[in-house]
């Protein structure tokens, strides 16, 4: 397995306290609070970073909090829908088991 760069180690690392903290369910205003101090702690974690590279660290990372699906609207549709209605054969493979799209955080 080939090392990684400071920055793909550093962007997963964000990914992963981003679904430990629970920010994906915070306000706007609180997700953007939380996304600058936690760049501010992985620029310390990882000193080779420089300013444009955390620039782009806390952009995506807020993009990664911004689910493409709504969750108010999915939690509309299925209080409206019986989820067996809703789910198109193709996609029950991924939501018909109500886990998340990108599965279950692997064990390290």
């Amino acid at each position: 397995m080939a090392k990684q760069e400071p920055i793909e180690r550093a962007r997963d690392e964000l990914f992963s306290h981003i679904h430990r903290c629970g920010v994906l369910n915070a306000d706007a205003a609180d997700q953007d609070v939380w996304m600058t101090e936690t760049v501010e702690y992985l620029a310390e974690r990882y000193p080779d970073l420089g300013v444009t590279d955390l620039a782009r660290l806390k952009k995506v990372g807020m993009q990664f909090c911004q689910p493409v699906i709504s969750r108010l609207k999915r939690s509309r549709s299925t209080a409206e829908t019986p989820v067996e209605d809703a789910v198109t054969p193709e996609a029950d493979t991924l939501t018909g088991t109500g886990e998340a799209l990108l599965g279950e955080p692997r064990e390290a």
